[in-house]
């Protein structure tokens, strides 16, 4: 038996029921928990579009008759007289109420018995109000005392009220619902561009076509010019520009070429490509995106807590308003008095209906976080978005956030009569146990720079790792070391005339390695890690915007100053060991600051953990993407000047919405309860208190939908 699927509110994140109804909290239609490339509407929008249209033909003509009734020139009385009018009104009302409105009515008796009032409460209150009241008055009018008696005898009815109320309910159901589902096109956009077939390469060199359900890590895929990359994997043969718009934002295709990592679902150029699948099914970038995404939209940010705050006190005050407003009108109102009461509570009753503020900040959240993924910007948790609108201080790690993350070997310098090869030879081979980015860089020179006819790269032993400060072990019969300065001290090894040529490289920002041999000095290797071509300017607009930039580093102070004069960085922390990434971010925040940290290695997870924001490059260590807030899908640093133009304006709209929202209930309610109709003669009909409900919302979704177009750069 197939497993069903789970649902919940965009409202109450927690609320998880298997398959679709109404949240028993708000009465809201709930959604899928898991992202589907479905673009049909759901059921929820398909029943309430149909019960609108059919409930707004047959409302059409209670209308007329009721409203034409109140304008003589018109003559609608003559042809069709007023006893029997009633009975047209509750034919046609009837299926509208009972029928398309049923949803309403049922949704507002569960918040009843479940203790948890909300919109449809008010609302079923309202129309049932109006429709119960227009039955009797239609079957017992005997019943009815003189307060509820017009000129003439006659008792009022409230068809059409009961009747517009739903027909306008119905109408603000359909457009949020709608709203709701254009939230997800972000999602549905990515889905669709997983590829549904592969090309696996098989003995002899020729390859077949297989789903791409059927793909192995491992697995040898020929990507053609064109075509799109089935799965992310490492690029084996060929080279090729990849367009990665629709994951990182970059409208500039990306060169690819043998070692590459490449995303599943980019489109490649024109240069044919062989990769290897790395990462399959749920493991891959745009199901993991996908799923962040789905995730942070069912988030909830802080200033939530104001709006859920509010609505627990609203709806039990609301009606009790409604009574006031009720006795208020029997006990003083000119006659028809009860008529009277009984109109000002149930446009009370309607005009508040809490859906503006409850969509107000979920419905802008939701629209944020599609915005943020098509831009390369993915959001962890609507708290990381609402945050970074307020950061005064930026601490990034350098290698691999400010850098490319990609050092290569400028400098070999030997010690003595020692050659270049035996330096790069024992470096390399001692290198080999290393996942650390510079152990990359002399392998690669060992390999390719220089030669492997010259150099001898062997197995080490007694490898060890000291964080820090660098790497020891055996290499043949040496004894070797390779690190800073202090691990150099602490095997006693003097560097003599090498520090001044280590000084020098590090003037123009460039990391120096010493090696020593047999307790001795070997030499030094001078590896550059180039900056990112966006880093300065991304780094210029976030100063520009009052953001006070922090950069840590274990590199040596000289390396590091040089880098910090080349990014007008001033606060430069050098010689940092990893847990001193941590303590350094602690202390920014206990002294005020309000920290987002911006980092890519496993090193910077603990960190990034106890910023108030942190920000994963997303070329980093999954370790880092986990502990971070925010993910920069291209691992640039542009995206956090972005992410935050994306945090205050989605934070303003929050702010509009909701300031919209209470102002529309402030002035809407006392107006309602009759307060213009002492001073103007003023006393609002339901069917325009639920117009003005109906609209109050509209605007809360179209402000929200505003976000889908707002320029981030």
């Amino acid at each position: 038996m197939p497993a069903i699927a789970l649902y919940t509110c965009p409202m109450h994140p927690h609320v998880r029921q298997p398959g679709p109804g109404p949240c028993p909290l708000c009465g809201m239609a709930l959604e899928p928990l898991t992202a589907s490339t479905d673009t049909a509407p759901n059921a929820e929008l398909t029943d309430m579009t149909r019960g609108f249209w059919i409930g707004f033909v047959l409302t059409l003509p209670v209308f007329i008759l009721e409203m034409g009734g109140h304008f003589p020139v018109l003559g609608i009385n003559r042809l069709v007289p007023m006893n029997v009018s009633v009975w047209i009104q509750l034919a046609l009302s009837s299926p509208v109420v009972l029928w398309a409105g049923w949803p309403f009515l049922q949704r507002g008796a569960a918040s009843v018995r479940s203790g948890h009032l909300n919109m449809f409460t008010l609302i079923s209150l309202g129309v049932g109000a109006a429709y119960g009241y227009s039955l009797v008055a239609t079957f017992a009018p005997s019943l009815f005392p003189q307060g509820f008696r017009a000129m003439g005898g006659a008792v009022a009815v409230y068809y059409e009220a009961a009747a517009v109320i739903t027909v306008l309910v119905l109408l603000g159901q359909v457009l949020e619902l709608r709203a709701r589902e254009q939230t997800g096109d972000a999602i549905r956009a990515l889905m669709n561009l997983a590829p549904k077939t592969a090309r696996r390469l098989i003995p002899g060199g020729e390859d077949e076509e297989i789903a791409v359900d059927l793909v192995r890590i491992g697995d040898r895929l020929r990507v053609r010019p064109g075509s799109s990359v089935p799965v992310d994997g490492a690029v084996i043969e060929g080279a090729s520009a990849v367009d990665e718009a629709i994951v990182t934002g970059e409208a500039m295709p990306v060169a690819k070429s043998v070692g590459d990592r490449v995303i599943g679902g980019t489109i490649n150029g024109t240069g044919a490509l062989v990769i290897e699948a790395r990462a399959i099914g749920a493991g891959g970038t745009l199901s993991r995106i996908v799923a962040m995404v789905a995730a942070a939209q069912r988030s909830r940010a802080p200033i939530q807590k104001l709006a859920d705050t509010v609505a627990g006190y609203f709806v039990p005050a609301v009606i009790t308003i409604a009574a006031a407003a009720f006795a208020g009108w029997a006990l003083w109102g000119p006659p028809p008095a009860l008529a009277f009461a009984l109109i000002a509570a149930v446009s009370v009753l309607i005009i508040a209906c809490p859906c503006a503020i409850g969509l107000a900040t979920p419905m802008s959240i939701m629209v944020a976080v599609g915005k943020g993924a098509g831009a390369g910007i993915l959001i962890k948790s609507a708290e990381s978005l609402e945050r970074m609108e307020k950061i005064d201080t930026l601490v990034v790690d350098k290698t691999g956030t400010l850098t490319e993350g990609k050092p290569r070997v400028i400098e070999v310098v030997p010690a003595g009569a020692l050659s270049e090869a035996a330096v790069l030879g024992w470096a390399a081979s001692l290198e080999r146990s290393s996942e650390h980015p510079l152990a990359a860089a002399i392998a690669a020179a060992a390999v390719a720079d220089r030669g492997p006819g010259d150099i001898t790269v062997v197995e080490p032993t007694d490898f060890m790792s000291i964080t820090g400060e660098g790497i020891t072990g055996t290499v043949g019969v040496r004894r070797v070391v390779l690190g800073n300065a202090r691990l150099m001290a602490d095997h006693g090894i003097a560097l003599g005339d090498l520090g001044a040529r280590a000084d020098a490289f590090r003037s123009q920002g460039a990391t120096v390695l010493f090696l020593g041999v047999d307790g001795q000095s070997g030499g030094i290797i001078a590896v550059a890690d180039p900056l990112k071509a966006t880093t300065r300017a991304a780094l210029d607009r976030l100063r520009a915007d009052g953001i006070h930039i922090v950069m840590l580093t274990g590199d040596n102070a000289a390396t590091a100053q040089a880098v910090g004069r080349a990014l007008g960085i001033s606060d430069v922390r050098a010689d940092v060991l990893p847990e001193d990434k941590h303590r350094i971010v602690q202390e920014l925040r206990a002294a005020g600051k309000i920290v987002a940290m911006a980092g890519d290695g496993v090193n910077d997870a603990p960190a990034l953990a106890a910023a108030d924001v942190g920000i994963a490059m997303g070329t980093g260590t999954d370790v880092a993407i986990e502990s971070a807030g925010i993910t920069l899908v291209k691992g640039d640093l542009a995206g956090i000047a972005r992410a935050r133009a994306l945090s205050g304006m989605t934070m303003g709209n929050i702010r509009q919405n909701l300031m919209f929202a209470f102002a529309y209930n402030a002035i809407g309610i006392p107006i309602a309860a009759g307060a213009l109709y002492p001073r103007f003669g003023v006393l609002l009909s339901p069917v325009v208190a639920a117009l003005a409900m109906t609209l109050s919302s509209v605007s809360v979704i179209l402000n929200a939908l505003r976000l889908r177009f707002a320029a981030l750069d």
